[in-house]
């Protein structure tokens, strides 16, 4: 597992490059990479932005069938008031474009978002390959 800050736009580029060399050390697809490396990307602005800065995880876990990349992002901002609301493609409470939360969950296998008003985000997705791999 490796741990990245994210306390400036500076950091939004270290966990792209992460994300991207876990995809590729796994063998994902160039379709896959880019899957991964622009959720990674949009979380890693939601969490500076919204979040004041926090930490992202990258992880591996290999099992006979697959291997699985796991990204955490972790803040302790002001949490998301209205989760559905939120996820709502358009709706942005920055003034950006609106897809970065359902965008990611659209992109990744898997989407779990944890939140409490004034505790902070945690926004866990995952990708697996499709097969074995080394």
């Amino acid at each position: 597992m490796q741990e990245l800050p994210i306390q400036e736009e500076v950091d939004i580029v270290h966990v792209r490059q992460a994300a991207r060399e876990a995809a590729v050390s796994v063998g994902f697809s160039l379709v896959d990479q880019t899957k991964v490396v622009t959720a990674a990307s949009e979380l890693a602005r939601n969490t500076l932005q919204h979040g004041g800065g926090g930490v992202a995880t990258v992880g591996l876990e290999r099992t006979a069938n697959h291997t699985t990349l796991q990204l955490v992002f972790r803040d302790d901002g002001p949490g998301i008031p209205d989760v559905e609301q939120a996820l709502t493609d358009g709706y942005s409470s920055a003034g950006g474009l609106g897809l970065g939360l359902g965008g990611a969950r659209r992109l990744a296998d898997t989407f779990e978002l944890d939140t409490k008003p004034g505790e902070g985000t945690t926004v866990t997705i995952t990708f697996r390959t499709r097969s074995a791999v080394r």
